[in-house]
């Protein structure tokens, strides 16, 4: 093979090689990143069904209904209080981990659904009473995030509660 083959072959690899090995290894970069969100989230997730198993574990503190538990003892409501405790933690987890301003389509479906946890516990009247002890030293971001969602709980509890009361008042006057 003459030089000006070499040469030819030499600027092709340059040319073609190095721009491929470089989107290469940006790609499996993006798999291993992807992969790792992936890794991170199940593992989130895995925490919260665990809570999710604490929070059964105590049927007496009624969690999963929407009405506010009546008479707790006072060791019901350390109890809860302590499940609260957990659940925020949790949360906050999740946001330091997962919560970005910019997200890819697949980073907003992954956040979303905490997102929905976020706004499920957000609409018991205990959790957001408690809000202010379980936030205290808590990341100041996170904790503007969540205060924002139990404020919008709340305005739709009020707005319910106003809403059920005025149709309430429509019956009775048709009566």
């Amino acid at each position: 093979m003459s030089i000006e083959t070499w040469e030819l072959l030499r600027y092709v690899v340059t040319a073609i090689g190095l721009p491929l090995a470089i989107a290469v290894f940006l790609y499996e970069q993006k798999k291993e990143r992807d992969s790792d969100e992936e890794e991170v989230y199940q593992l989130l997730s895995d925490n919260y069904q665990d809570f999710l198993k604490i929070a059964l574990e105590n049927p007496d503190l009624r969690l999963f209904t929407a009405e506010r538990t009546q008479q707790l003892t006072s060791e019901q409501r350390e109890r809860m209080l302590i499940i609260f405790n957990i659940l925020v933690s949790l949360f906050e987890r999740a946001y330091l981990l997962l919560f970005e301003p910019r997200m890819s389509g697949l980073q907003q479906r992954r956040w979303s659904s905490w997102e929905d946890y976020m706004r499920q516990w957000c609409k018991r009247e205990e959790f957001r009473e408690q809000l202010p002890e379980l936030l205290e030293g808590e990341d100041p971001e996170f904790a503007a995030y969540i205060y924002s969602l139990a404020n919008a709980a709340d305005g739709e509890a009020r707005r319910r509660a106003r809403d059920s009361g005025s149709s309430g008042e429509l019956e009775r006057e048709a009566v």
